[in-house]
């Protein structure tokens, strides 16, 4: 892995940065930091894929180990990241309660699926 530079907060995380794996290996790209800055609650990052993979992934905040200026470290294996789309628990949350996951995901699925 190459030189990811000094740890960062979630408010300075750009748009673009890589994410590796626990074993540090590449799972894609910051795609969005979700967060609610008013509270300074950090719920997690939108992952983009690398091509030819479509399906995006939310890596909760549990799932991340380090921040830094050019890359995310999780503290899981890449399959372990949950896929915020129609098929998943994220349009079912409100039954899940305050389950922390549940609502990343959810908040992951209301961000991805809103238009631009």
């Amino acid at each position: 892995m190459e030189d990811l530079g000094a740890k960062v907060s979630y408010l300075a995380l750009a748009v673009g940065t890589r994410v590796y794996d626990v074993e540090s290996a590449p799972v894609g790209v910051v795609e969005h930091v979700l967060a609610d800055e008013r509270d300074d609650i950090f719920h997690g990052v939108i992952v983009a894929p690398p091509k030819p993979y479509r399906s995006h992934r939310f890596a909760h905040r549990e799932q991340i180990a380090d921040l830094y200026e050019r890359g995310v470290v999780l503290s899981v294996p890449g399959a372990e990241m949950r896929e915020p789309g129609e098929d998943t628990p994220a349009r079912e949350v409100e039954a899940a309660g305050d389950d922390p996951v549940q609502v990343g995901l959810r908040r992951a699925w209301e961000w991805l699926s809103r238009p631009r």
